[in-house]
């Protein structure tokens, strides 16, 4: 099976070792934030299952502190994170670095006439754009609600 991998910082995993962890890709990305996701993605038999959790799974997070991670079960918020959010960080072209089997990065770089993608500043954007949107709407006098997130087993009991 084929591992992707996104960290922040160092990795003491060695991946692309034949016969050993050939299937594993690492990457780290440090960027202008610190902030990092918790974002665990397996698929079984063409199931998808995506969990989200509080912290990285270091002995010292679960030994001194509380931590948590919970299911993703509405499909839309599921298909987002699987078909938008991972992508955007396994595609990054300008924090990434790829580690290599002898311990090494690699910094990704994007295809020669292609322009470079960074996941933090795409995320970072599309934030601000829908600040805008929302602070241009309450201008015109529009009276706006923020709503929260509606899961399609709610819709139907409604």
């Amino acid at each position: 099976m084929k591992i992707d991998l996104i960290v922040r910082g160092i990795c003491c995993l060695r991946p692309q070792v034949p016969g050993l962890s050939e299937n594993i890709r690492v990457l780290s990305i440090v960027g202008r934030f610190l902030e990092q996701s918790r974002i665990y993605y397996f698929e079984n038999a063409g199931e998808p299952a995506v969990y989200l959790a509080s912290a990285d799974w270091m002995p010292r997070n679960f030994i001194r502190r509380v931590e948590l991670a919970f299911p993703i079960e509405e499909p839309v918020l599921r298909d987002e994170i699987i078909k938008e959010v991972l992508p955007r960080f396994l595609h990054d072209q300008v924090k990434a670095r790829e580690l290599q089997a002898d311990g090494s990065y690699v910094r990704l770089r994007a295809a020669e006439g292609k322009p470079a993608t960074q996941a933090q500043l795409h995320f970072r954007e599309r934030s601000r754009k829908q600040a805008r949107t929302l602070a241009e709407a309450q201008k015109g006098g529009e009276r706006v609600r923020l709503l929260p997130i509606t899961t399609a087993r709610a819709k139907e009991r409604s």
